[in-house]
This record gives C-alpha cells, sequence and structure tokens, in this order.
C-alpha cells in the first residue's frame, strides 16, 4: 500500500504503486502515475499527465509536470516522463512537452538533479547525469548519460550536450556541447576532454589518448570542421565514433 500524509491530496485519477510515499500538502493530481518505492517530500505539486518510475526519491516544493512556458501551448494532452533511481531536490520545475516537438519531456534513469533545476518542456535528458544547483535547460535541449551541467549553467533552447560532456560553474551555452568535452564561459566555449569522468567510468587508457587525439583534430590542429570531420572518420578507435557521430548530426553547430 501507499502511504499518504493525512494532510495530502491525491486526486483519484492519479495512480500510486506499493510502496510509494507522499509527504505533507503535496498536490497529486489526475494522470500521475508514480511507481513502486517512489518517496514525494512535503509541499510538491505534481500535475499530470506525468509518469514517475521507481526509487525515486523527489524532496520538497517541486513543481512536476505543469504546462509547457511555451505561448503556443494550447492545452493539448503532453506529457512528462520520469524514470527510476532518481534524486530531485528542492524547488526543481519539470514541465510537460509541446505538440511542435515530440509532446514529452523525459528524465532517465540514476539521475542526481540539485535544487533549483529547470527542464522546460521536450528537453531529453539521458541517465546517470548530474545538474548541479541551478542549472537551467530552455526548451527541446537534448542532454547524453552521464553528462555534468555545473552551477548555474544555463543552455539556450534546442541545444544538443553529448554522453560524458561536463560545463563549468555559470556557463551559458549556445551551442553544442560535443562528447566528451568540457566547456566553460559566456558564451560557454571548450576546455579540453572531461578525462577525470572518463576514468572513473573505466576508460582505459588508450581509449582516454584516443579522445584526446579526435579532440586535438578538431579543436588544435587549425583545421576547419569539414576538413577535421574527415580526419575523424579515418580514425579506427572505436571511442571516436560517438564523438563524430555527434558532431556529424548538428544542426545548431558545435562550440568551437
Amino acid at each position: 500500500m501507499a502511504t499518504v500524509h493525512p494532510t495530502a491530496i491525491v486526486d483519484p485519477g492519479a495512480e500510486l504503486a506499493e510502496g510509494v510515499d507522499i509527504g505533507a500538502y503535496t498536490l497529486v493530481g489526475p494522470k500521475v502515475r508514480i511507481g513502486s518505492g517512489t518517496r514525494i517530500g512535503p509541499h510538491c505539486v505534481i500535475e499530470g499527465p506525468t509518469t514517475i518510475g521507481s526509487d525515486n526519491r523527489i524532496w520538497q516544493f517541486c513543481s512536476l509536470g505543469g504546462e509547457p512556458q511555451d505561448k503556443k501551448y494550447a492545452g493539448e494532452d503532453t506529457a512528462l516522463e520520469i524514470g527510476n533511481g532518481n534524486t530531485i531536490r528542492e524547488f526543481c520545475t519539470f514541465n510537460r512537452g509541446t505538440a511542435q516537438d515530440i509532446g514529452v519531456t523525459r528524465l532517465g534513469d540514476d539521475n542526481w538533479i540539485m535544487a533549483y533545476v529547470h527542464l522546460a518542456h521536450d528537453c531529453q535528458v539521458g541517465s546517470h547525469t548530474i545538474f548541479a544547483n541551478n542549472a537551467q535547460l530552455a526548451g527541446h535541449v537534448l542532454v547524453g548519460d552521464w553528462a555534468i551541467l555545473g552551477g548555474f549553467t544555463v543552455v539556450h533552447q534546442f541545444v544538443r550536450i553529448g554522453a560524458h560532456a561536463i560545463s563549468g560553474m555559470g556557463s551559458i551555452l549556445f551551442k553544442d556541447l560535443p562528447t566528451y568535452v568540457t566547456c566553460a564561459g559566456n558564451p560557454a566555449s571548450p576546455h579540453g576532454t572531461n578525462t577525470e569522468g572518463l576514468k572513473r567510468r573505466g576508460f582505459k587508457a588508450d581509449q582516454i589518448e584516443a579522445i584526446r587525439r579526435a579532440y586535438k583534430t578538431l579543436y588544435k590542429n587549425g583545421l576547419t570542421l569539414e576538413e577535421a570531420k574527415r580526419e575523424l572518420a579515418a580514425s579506427t578507435a572505436a571511442d571516436v565514433a560517438p564523438l563524430l557521430d555527434f558532431v556529424a548530426a548538428s544542426t545548431r553547430g558545435i562550440m568551437r
């Protein structure tokens, strides 16, 4: 059975799995589904359609599943989806998607989301990420697995952030941040590869060296972007392929 504090209000149309815990004064609306073992702190508002998976820890004063902050939104039946095992700290705001995109805002599994983080409509965030306090995503942003956003990072709409990338505190991203790359500044610019993060995730020395060589090709050898892409395509190192694929798929352009 779910545990619901006497002061909480849970709509009859919400679905709470076994082991869900709802804190004091929290409001859970219709079309909300919460998976087993998820704990919701006090004074939260969760609107639907929203699906929250299992074993999440959502702290007090969060607002999840609210209407998108988009003037084109006209009441369409869009959604928010949150995976399993996430930590979502105080005062986070995650909005539902819009009909102009895929209609769903998504957060994957095992993410560590600190206080005051905002995920705008249609953002797609992978798994195992870390968002430090006050990281802010505008609409339609894509974030790959294992990415880390430093405190007060601000990301422009439609920007893509690659897997294993990292931003420094106070970075403002107007262009795509490629896989493996570290950035900082306003506007953000590249500052090497996330070597320490790759070590922690089990990358071998030869893999990291191949990634560093690829970074030099992209940023340090005086090549045009097209020249760098051709040289990266000739690499036989398997770990270079995700970087090349990311660069090739960029529509906003990568930061250089």
